[in-house]
């Protein structure tokens, strides 16, 4: 059985590791989890990702990050930027990696093909090649200088989902977005989720297993563990709840107040639901 704590899978995730987070902007981030690495002050964690938003804005607050690797690093509307990463990046606190959501896609997918690199297109006329990681190679068919971004391999792939069994198979309902390229991309996987079924449950219909179970290193039971983003099916983005986050998040004393008025909402005693 690979379920555990929130507490317990958080400490997993060691100071200076590669992450990547499941979701996009405001929409199905593990929020509890990276809630809880902010509290237990975790360290210099890489986060690759192509479109990072609540995740990053709340691991920036903590002083957690030391880089990020995306396309674009934003709350959606209608809050705006995320003003926490910003913060971070004009002060320095950490280095933002320039790239482009596809070619943050294919950094990954060569991860999971297990390839050195992998080649992208459709850049012509833009200024990121330039800035970004990219580099050139000659195309062995044609002879034409072919645009590669490096294979990045992240320590841990966490990603919230909506159902998942104590042996880390899971579920995910409307877009996986790019949760399961991650989970192949990544060294090791965690799991927060909406409920904990029997595996006979994903036994019965093992075709919407999105992530199975062999690259799963922990499974936590969270209910509302997206809150305040939105889950597909289960609640919407709470309004009111992402506000008072961004209130509190202006100051380190403020932050520290939001990491303990959401603790008991997201750390609970460990259930298995059948």
């Amino acid at each position: 059985m690979k379920q555990m704590t929130l507490e317990q899978a958080a400490r997993l995730v060691a100071n200076d590791q590669i992450v990547t987070i499941g979701g996009t902007l405001s929409q199905r981030i593990p929020a509890a989890m990276v809630r809880e690495l902010a509290r237990q002050g975790v360290k210099g964690l890489h986060l690759i990702k192509p479109s990072p938003g609540f995740d990053a804005d709340v691991l920036a607050a903590g002083g957690c990050l030391a880089s990020v690797r995306a396309g674009m690093t934003t709350l959606e509307q209608p809050f705006g930027m995320a003003p926490s990463f910003r913060r971070a990046a004009e002060r320095g606190e950490l280095e933002v990696i320039e790239n482009a959501c596809p070619a943050v896609m294919a950094s990954l997918q060569a991860a999971a093909f297990g390839l050195p690199f992998q080649a992208v297109a459709g850049f012509e006329g833009s200024d990121v090649p330039g800035v970004a990681p990219f580099a050139t190679v000659k195309d062995p068919f044609s002879g034409k200088d072919t645009l590669v971004v490096p294979a990045v391999r992240p320590d841990w792939a966490i990603l919230h989902v909506h159902e998942a069994d104590v042996r880390g198979n899971a579920r995910i309902y409307g877009t996986p977005v790019w949760d399961r390229l991650m989970s192949r991309a990544a060294k090791r996987v965690i799991l927060t989720a909406e409920k904990i079924l029997d595996t006979s449950h994903f036994v019965a219909q093992p075709e919407m297993t999105v992530v199975p179970e062999l690259f799963v290193e922990a499974v936590v039971h969270a209910p509302a563990g997206a809150w305040p983003t939105a889950v597909f099916d289960c609640y919407d983005i709470d309004e009111p709840a992402m506000r008072h986050y961004l209130e509190l998040s202006r100051t380190p004393d403020g932050f520290r107040k939001y990491l303990d008025e959401t603790e008991a909402h997201d750390r609970r005693p460990m259930e298995v639901a059948a």
